[in-house]
């Protein structure tokens, strides 16, 4: 599928096209380090968060759920291979499929009482299916039309500002 839009600005997308890839990995890229792939089982051995009763958005399609979801915070798995500290970063995640979002340094470090910023890899109890999308980005705080939830998730970028 070619894109020839920015895939980390809000845009109109098919909801549920074909799932892109069976494997669960992806691309971490951190400034000044190599590349590293990332799976499911390197998720394993960090903390366990629950988001629990929570809604699946999807754009043009209503909302599903309630469902209970398990993964690694985003700022749990990114403390584990950096320091938050300072400066101030972007974080970029981007689909499979080319859909993506950022989430912003003071975003990932301030709680939400929605919720953390998780990478779910399962939902009720179960590991998460290649159409539920194997480790999905799940932004409790978004109420909108699903444009931070990202689904089969294929890389991972952080970007220090200057």
């Amino acid at each position: 599928m070619s894109h020839s839009h920015d895939p980390l600005n809000p845009h109109s997308h098919e909801p549920h096209p074909e799932p892109p890839s069976a494997d669960s990995q992806f691309t971490l890229r951190l400034p000044g380090q190599p590349a590293e792939q990332i799976d499911a089982a390197s998720l394993a051995g960090l903390p366990r968060t629950q988001l629990l009763q929570q809604m699946i958005l999807s754009t043009g399609h209503p909302a599903t759920g309630p469902f209970d979801f398990a993964g690694v915070t985003l700022l749990d798995f990114l403390s584990s291979r950096l320091e938050l500290a300072a400066p101030a970063f972007t974080v970029e995640v981007v689909s499979g499929d080319g859909f993506g979002t950022r989430v912003q340094s003071e975003e990932l470090l301030t709680p939400d009482p929605a919720g953390p910023i998780l990478l779910a890899d399962s939902i009720d109890g179960a590991p998460m299916s290649r159409q539920q999308g194997l480790v999905r980005l799940l932004v409790p705080s978004e109420k909108d039309d699903a444009l931070r939830q990202v689904k089969w998730i294929g890389e991972i970028r952080v970007i220090h500002h200057d």
